[in-house]
């Protein structure tokens, strides 16, 4: 058994060598185009990790020089995980007429539930469960990517799938008792701008060392208010360049982001961490995309072993936008309130609600201090939900280790990283589009 194991663990190894040098061979005819393209990868790299140990996984990586945030984060723009029909469409899953399909329902089903495992906390990830019809699924896939790349998709394949966010109960459960996850440190950072025009950020993502980044321009309509989202993945070396345009008037952001699957959903809770904004502390934050309508229905099919108080999708008081913001937030003019009647975007909370914002960050629990929010609660949950613009495109895969390989605190990290910073590096954030998306089917 010990040989196969280890027979086992080299074809994958193999394997691997083969899939990234044949990609790259791919990635590089695709910079050399001069218009925008799509590489569609069928697998990706972290599907060997489904197939062996964690102990030979963690051997292979360190054997060949290979990290998680790389071969994940970095090296695909966008995952979709296609479950399959061994899970929740088993009367259409079969092994006849498949040369290359042997396993039953069961063994299926958990080949599967690993395949999607080892995506987990990539940045966008998404999963595309077998609710409705195979011809249905597939438009849910392809609408899935071009949301992504920004390609816009009208009704003509009536997706409906919303970013949904809820406030949850700190503290929050052991750690036994989430399904497996993946946890980042999650660093933001807002830049300079016509806050009546846009908002830009920057974004610092990792684990253990090893970084992503990203720059976000969120563009807002003059007229109506609306607004859409355009991300840029970037080189340390840009994010480095681009860091000393912070704004002095957000507090930089830090979080511990959990990524897991629960039920076929893909879930992001973020764990707001010091130093920051007393209005944060304590503040844990539920994401995911979902298209159901109906609140009762979407409620209960959230993870059971956490506590939700409210759904606060599109409440400004919980926008990372408005928590990092220094001032007062009924004093400030930098207050983003929404959309008004008309269809226009509201800068301040002046005359915004009549009713007294009352929400409360806990830590451990204990209300900590009395801040800008809301207090009203149906049977524990709010009941508005709100639209989220769609995210445009990404280029390029990058990112690199931490300055001198060294982990820096939360509260050091930016006067780190710009020592010894010297090079004037020119960004060119409009350079053809090159997402590479990598489908589990």
């Amino acid at each position: 058994m010990a040989w196969e194991g280890n027979g086992a663990s080299k074809f994958q190894e193999n394997l691997l060598k083969t899939m990234i040098q044949i990609e790259n061979t791919f990635f590089e005819l695709g910079r050399t185009c001069q218009r925008n393209c799509l590489i569609i990868c069928d697998r990706g790299a972290m599907d060997a990790s489904a197939f062996i140990s964690k102990e030979k996984w963690e051997a292979m990586m360190a054997a060949n020089n290979w990290n998680s945030v790389e071969l994940r984060d970095n090296r695909y723009n966008h995952i979709v995980h296609m479950v399959s029909a061994a899970n929740g469409a088993e009367d259409f899953y079969s092994t006849e007429d498949h040369a290359c399909r042997s396993e039953g329902v069961e063994l299926a089903r958990e080949l599967d539930y690993n395949a999607a495992a080892a995506w987990i906390g990539h940045p966008y990830f998404d999963v595309i469960d077998n609710s409705t019809d195979f011809d249905k699924k597939m438009n849910r896939l392809i609408a899935c990517v071009c949301q992504k790349i920004g390609i816009d998709t009208g009704d003509r394949l009536n997706v409906n799938s919303k970013k949904r966010k809820f406030l949850v109960k700190s503290p929050i459960p052991a750690d036994t008792e989430f399904p497996p996850f993946q946890d980042f440190d999650v660093v933001h950072n807002y830049l300079q701008s016509d806050m009546r025009k846009a908002q830009v950020r920057l974004r610092k993502r990792g684990q253990k060392g090893h970084w992503s980044y990203i720059h976000t321009l969120r563009k807002f309509h003059p007229t109506n208010g609306q607004s859409v989202e355009v991300r840029t993945q970037l080189t340390h070396r840009d994010y480095l360049n681009m860091l000393p345009q912070r704004d002095d008037a957000h507090f930089t952001i830090f979080k511990k982001r959990r990524c897991f699957i629960y039920n076929n959903q893909y879930y992001q809770l973020d764990i707001y961490r010091q130093p920051t904004h007393p209005r944060c502390r304590g503040l844990v934050l539920l994401e995911t995309y979902s298209a159901t309508y109906d609140q009762d229905t979407l409620i209960q099919s959230l993870p059971k072993f956490l506590t939700i108080e409210k759904e606060v999708t599109g409440d400004p008081a919980y926008s990372m936008y408005n928590l990092s913001l220094k001032e007062d937030w009924k004093t400030s003019k930098k207050y983003y309130a929404g959309i008004d009647s008309n269809g226009r975007s509201k800068w301040s909370m002046n005359g915004h609600s009549d009713s007294k914002p009352d929400h409360r960050c806990k830590t451990n629990g204990v209300p900590d201090e009395k801040t800008n929010g809301h207090s009203e609660k149906v049977n524990g949950y709010a009941s508005k939900t709100g639209d989220y613009p769609n995210v445009n495109g990404h280029c390029g895969r990058n990112g690199h280790g931490p300055v001198n390989g060294a982990t820096i605190p939360n509260g050091k990290a930016h006067k780190a990283e710009l020592q010894n910073f010297e090079s004037n590096h020119r960004i060119d954030l409009g350079s053809p589009k090159i997402p590479k998306v990598a489908v589990n089917i």
